[in-house]
């Protein structure tokens, strides 16, 4: 691009100099920003600036001006993004399993853009210190593009479901057939996302996890179980499904010592009924999954919690116990 036609762009390169190089604690002289705008290939007088800084201010830009020595230099103040948020945004999407480790690193290149080059090394320095095991599916966004377009278009979804081998190879259930189901709701559930749809074949709501699904595409079909999907509460089914394993929802009631109150409303919510049966213990009724792993989270929490009713709950529990000691054999 000739110099010519670069003047024209003035006002644009000298708002990518500033978001760029400049922050509360970094800030550039006049001679300074003549020199960065020189090497866009874009020549200025102090004058011009002055006006574009002006123009900036109008278009919302937070430009200040602050006597530094001898000289007086400009850096750009409020942003669509404050550094704090930035952080907990980089750390949100570092800490998360749902998100591939090459897309995280995307997602933070992009974030980096809303602040400084100064500011932006501590973005980086955030990812080492959240690193988690990740998710390997590439496609999982495109998946839950898909899901909200057939949700908003009631329509339906197929897919192909897998697991992993202990190879680390994906293995199709139901031997590589496709699913077929109407979906009606995402939600984000022990670091996963689970689509929670309707399955017209068995007549009843089921949850997949979205990083297991693949190959999907939409079907030319009216979304079906609507009168099924009213008859649960989808705020509440994340806390029933321990683990998001399948089972029969059945209200139980659970004892646990006061020192677990902080893990119970953590699974819960903080609206769960804690009714206090005497100075160290307290009891909740909910309605959960009953599976293996809601024993499981029983078990884990020590002898400080159990299950009290109903009797057929705890008969499969101590069941369950049975097994595991005896297989421990």
């Amino acid at each position: 691009m000739s110099r010519e036609a670069n003047q024209k762009y003035k006002l644009i390169y000298l708002i990518r100099i500033m978001e760029s190089l400049t922050d509360e604690e970094h800030s550039l002289t006049m001679s300074e920003i003549i020199s960065e705008l020189e090497k866009y290939g874009v020549s200025a007088e102090r004058k011009s600036i002055y006006d574009d800084f002006e123009a900036m201010r109008t278009l919302g830009y937070d430009v200040i001006g602050d006597e530094s020595g001898r000289y007086y230099a400009y850096f750009l103040g409020g942003r669509k993004f404050e550094l704090a948020e930035l952080k907990l945004l980089v750390d949100s999407i570092s800490a998360s399993r749902f998100i591939t480790d090459k897309k995280s690193k995307a997602l933070i290149k992009k974030l980096e853009e809303f602040t400084s080059v100064h500011n932006a090394k501590q973005l980086e320095r955030q990812v080492a210190v959240f690193d988690r095991v990740k998710t390997m599916n590439e496609s999982i966004y495109l998946n839950v593009d898909m899901i909200h377009s057939a949700i908003a278009e009631k329509c339906q979804i197929r897919f192909k479901y897998f697991n992993y081998t202990p190879k680390k190879e994906i293995e199709f259930r139901r031997n590589g057939e496709y699913y077929y189901v109407s979906p009606w709701a995402l939600i984000w559930s022990d670091e996963n996302y689970y689509l929670i749809a309707y399955d017209s074949e068995d007549d009843k709501i089921k949850h997949y996890r979205v990083d297991k699904m693949t190959k999907m595409d939409l079907v030319d079909a009216k979304r079906e179980g609507a009168a099924a999907f009213k008859q649960i509460n989808v705020s509440d089914y994340a806390g029933q499904v321990f683990g998001m394993y399948s089972g029969r929802i059945e209200r139980v009631r659970m004892e646990f010592d006061n020192e677990l109150a902080g893990v119970v409303i953590d699974k819960f919510g903080k609206d769960v009924n804690i009714i206090k049966t005497g100075s160290k213990k307290f009891v909740v009724s909910e309605n959960v999954c009953v599976s293996n792993q809601f024993f499981g989270w029983i078990f884990g929490l020590g002898m400080g919690a159990g299950i009290i009713g109903p009797q057929s709950v705890i008969d499969e529990m101590n069941s369950e116990l049975r097994k595991r000691l005896e297989g421990e054999k």
